[in-house]
């Protein structure tokens, strides 16, 4: 009580009042992070954040209710003679509802490859063919059913694959570009890590990388007069994809060298496919457009594809990307961002595609990385500097980013040398990494960073080629590379 008086008489000579400083989410003194600056007035994060907003309390914000008895013109009074002050009510916090689980296939819907006369016998049994046309990477049609009526998927599946032994069919699932949340830092071009050059190689051979990814904004000053054969797979009345992954992707491969955003390889040839759309905020493709990008991409006698995006397993995109291995194709995947613990995510885990996993300035693993025996190699993919979707440029995480390193590294070692196979080109960039985790090859960085520098540079003579074994081929150190 003593002390209560004591206050009092401090503030009745003067001392002052602190002023409140409001709840902790407002205020002159917000406990919370700041937003991240967005520069390329695209609205909100290009990695799909939930933009940061902040939602405003209700209630009073626990101030006195003016209908109290408050010791008239000297309020102070109350607080010195209430023995029992009524405590203050307890303030709600209003929570951000989380949101709706993203779907993993369409509704009622297959995809097949298969004969005219499969998709013929489809029709009898009740599926409605939705699209189909015919494939030249797998020799067959593709198609997209909607399954009859009370049937559920795996029913439906069923039916179709006792008809029709023959047939490859599945889920349509939806795939999804493997970006992780987005970060900021000073712009530091992450390609030094590796001993890339800062603008890029320019050599006589021009590489032709190929890229399915999202649209791509070919007006960005990185990519304007670029070489970019660019398809959209837009005969569907569907919301375009967002343009902020795929402009990111390209501009690491292939943006302008004097700009802010140099890619790896200036002046390469780049076979673009959107295969995605946009729906429910969210960007995704689906096995059918995936399985179409391929044909496309293949037939165009690329080096490379690069493949950042992910989703499940399914029969149908397995047997194209075994297509597309068959004609001697490379393909190199995102390891993806579902944590060291997840399940291995496709395509990155089919046999014939080459893996990227993601590292920090530091060489440490990025932390949501995926780890299995299928990864391959490493590559810078936390802060990695390149272009934003609408213009300048900004740092981005996830493995998706690292991918077009390998791919580069890929391209720029097929233009020189055209009679290397994919055995070959994966001997030699094991050859010149830089181990990180266990001797060897491991889960973690597979067979550990890539290292341009390591390569050798002579045009036409591989850098230390392994010895032919049945099934592969062996390192030195003795180790099967598959």
């Amino acid at each position: 009580m003593l002390r209560r008086f004591a206050l009092g008489v401090l503030f009745l000579a003067g001392a002052g009042a602190v002023p409140d400083p409001g709840p902790f989410t407002g205020g002159a003194f917000p406990l919370a992070s700041p937003a991240l600056a967005d520069d390329d007035d695209d609205g909100g994060d290009d990695d799909g954040g939930s933009g940061g907003g902040r939602s405003s309390g209700g209630g009073n914000g626990g101030g006195r209710d003016d209908d109290r008895d408050d010791g008239g013109a000297f309020p102070i009074f109350r607080d010195l003679f209430d023995r029992d002050p009524a405590p203050a009510a307890p303030r709600r916090v209003r929570r951000a509802a989380p949101p709706p689980p993203r779907p993993a296939y369409a509704p009622a819907e297959l995809v097949a490859i298969g004969s005219a006369g499969d998709l013929a016998a489809a029709e009898s049994l009740g599926f409605l063919i939705i699209a189909d046309e015919q494939i030249g990477l797998v020799g067959s049609r593709l198609a997209r059913l909607r399954v009859p009526a009370g049937l559920t998927l795996p029913e439906a599946r069923q039916r179709l694959v006792s008809a029709r032994p023959a047939v490859a069919v599945d889920l349509n699932h939806y795939y999804r570009p493997e970006a992780g949340p987005g970060c900021a830092d000073d712009p530091c071009l992450a390609r030094s890590l590796i001993g890339w050059p800062r603008d890029g190689i320019l050599s006589t051979a021009t590489p032709r990388i190929g890229l399915i990814d999202t649209g791509i904004n070919l007006e960005h000053e990185a990519l304007k007069d670029r070489k970019i054969d660019l398809t959209a797979l837009s005969d569907t009345p569907r919301d375009p994809s967002s343009k902020a992954h795929g402009t990111a992707i390209a501009a690491l491969l292939v943006g302008a060298s004097n700009s802010r955003t140099p890619g790896l390889l200036p002046n390469a040839e780049l076979v673009a496919v959107d295969a995605f759309h946009h729906e429910r905020g969210d960007d995704r493709s689906d096995a059918y457009d995936l399985v179409r990008a391929l044909n496309i991409v293949a037939a165009k006698d690329v080096d490379v594809i690069n493949l950042s995006l992910a989703g499940p397993d399914n029969e149908v995109l397995r047997r194209a990307v075994a297509a597309t291995a068959e004609r001697d194709s490379m393909m190199v995947a995102a390891a993806g961002n579902d944590g060291p613990n997840a399940d291995p995510i496709y395509p990155a885990a089919y046999p014939d595609v080459t893996v990227a996993t993601a590292v920090d300035r530091q060489y440490r693993p990025y932390r949501r990385a995926g780890r299995g025996e299928h990864i391959d190699f490493a590559a810078p993919g936390v802060d990695v500097w390149t272009a934003a979707s609408v213009s300048g440029a900004r740092p981005r995480t996830g493995t998706s980013f690292a991918a077009p390193f390998v791919t580069a590294a890929i391209a720029h070692l097929r233009a020189g040398s055209p009679e290397m196979r994919r055995a070959d080109v994966k001997q030699a960039l094991a050859a010149a990494v830089e181990d990180l985790g266990e001797p060897g090859r491991d889960p973690v960085f597979g067979w550990g960073l890539l290292r341009l520098d390591r390569l050798d540079p002579a045009a036409g003579s591989p850098p230390i080629l392994g010895v032919p074994i049945e099934g592969g081929l062996i390192q030195p150190t003795g180790i099967p590379l598959n």
